[in-house]
């Protein structure tokens, strides 16, 4: 292909995501698309659905590749399909931007010769060493591979934050840039518009919404609630979603008085409206030493912060990296009952202050915005195909037509 395109013709993307579209977390292909389309990069965003085709998911166009629900299986079908459909396009896309989980499937595509696109994979998620059954280990030995094998095969990489990159190994001549999470504000204005304050004597209402793991600690914040109401307090937890920790946290819900509710996952068009009847989020609650957390961009954070909530976080650096010393996030030192029932006390003596914290939270979220993001991956993905461009034959080799 030619390594710069010419006069006036858009950068042309074909992106591979292996996420379903209706799935919460597919808020990061799909937002960050609509952006770099606003930029005008042509950009053909290749997913995980059904049925197969051309659709529209919160009004991006997706092309939905089908895969079976049978584990390696569903794998293997998807991207197989993927370069079915890729192959013969190539000579029509200057970049495949991929994730580790592709790249073993599509670093064949090095094969196609001089008109093939460049080929960029995006680590967004870090390996999680602490897993000990042997489907996660295999997971992990693929994926260290996957990493040996990019700094050879890939042409460029890019990372969700500088920490991942330095965490998984990417070599600095091979980062082509960083681009973290983001919000679209605008998405979030139902609820900062719509929220009301408490009425005398109503708990102040948090809210999580996510998936339910034990490094969450979800189970201690509930606990810390119910002491902090046994203080004279009044709060009334919130979880929406599902995962492993669910049966726990329902067990415990149910000693709570109603102060501890477990809902059903809502579909994230949904959040704006439940993030209304909302005074603080709770972001995810990592140990301040969690490697996995501390590479990560806090994407949750992020959506609080358009809703006009102040959060209730712990001191991670995922956290304090966005925040810093923002007034309207309470920290809690530790994910155990007594850090987080000390956070909570803070948020109980601020509380008529909620409103004016939100405001300040709602204003420091512009630097972390998906158009913001999009600029960022925009520019690196610009800044690899200069990298690739080859140097002029007069200036790399000279004409010595005269000299002689």
């Amino acid at each position: 292909m030619n390594d710069s395109p010419p006069g006036g013709r858009p950068l042309r993307l074909a992106w591979v995501s292996p996420i379903t579209p209706t799935k919460l977390d597919s808020v990061t292909w799909l937002d960050t698309t609509r952006e770099l389309r606003r930029l005008g990069m042509d950009v053909t965003l290749l997913a995980a659905g059904q049925p197969a085709g051309r659709h529209s998911y919160r009004g991006i166009e997706v092309i939905n590749i089908p895969r079976p629900e049978i584990y390696f299986v569903s794998r293997l079908v998807f991207h197989l399909r993927v370069l079915l459909y890729l192959l013969p396009r190539l000579s029509q896309i200057d970049f495949v931007l991929f994730h580790p989980i592709s790249a073993i499937w599509l670093f064949p595509l090095r094969l196609a010769g001089r008109d093939r696109p460049l080929l960029v994979m995006d680590s967004r998620d870090l390996l999680d060493f602490g897993t000990t059954t042997l489907k996660a280990r295999l997971r992990n030995a693929l994926e260290r591979l996957t990493y040996r094998l990019a700094t050879r095969l890939a042409d460029g990489q890019t990372a969700i934050t500088p920490r991942l990159a330095q965490l998984v190994g990417i070599p600095p001549r091979q980062l082509w840039g960083i681009w973290p999470s983001g919000v679209n504000p605008e998405a979030f204005a139902v609820a900062r518009a719509e929220r009301q304050p408490p009425s005398p004597g109503e708990p102040l209402r948090l809210v999580y919404a996510g998936i339910f793991l034990e490094q969450r600690h979800l189970l201690p914040l509930a606990r810390a609630v119910r002491r902090a109401n046994d203080e004279g307090m009044a709060f009334r937890l919130s979880l929406y979603g599902d995962g492993p920790q669910r049966p726990a946290l329902e067990a415990y819900a149910a000693t709570t008085g109603d102060a501890v509710r477990v809902e059903r996952p809502i579909p994230y068009d949904a959040i704006p409206t439940m993030l209304a009847a909302a005074d603080i989020g709770v972001t995810s609650l990592p140990s301040p030493d969690d490697v996995k957390y501390e590479a990560s961009s806090p994407l949750k954070l992020f959506e609080y912060m358009a809703a006009g909530l102040p959060v209730l976080s712990t001191s991670n650096r995922c956290h304090t990296d966005v925040v810093g010393a923002g007034r309207y996030a309470f920290w809690a030192a530790a994910p155990t009952e007594d850090d987080l029932l000390a956070a909570l006390r803070a948020a109980w003596a601020a509380r008529h202050e909620l409103a004016e914290l939100g405001q300040t939270a709602y204003r420091d979220v512009d630097e972390w915005t998906w158009a913001a993001s999009a600029r960022k991956l925009y520019e690196a993905l610009q800044a690899g195909l200069r990298r690739r461009a080859p140097v002029p034959a007069a200036v790399a080799q000279p004409s010595r037509r005269g000299s002689l």
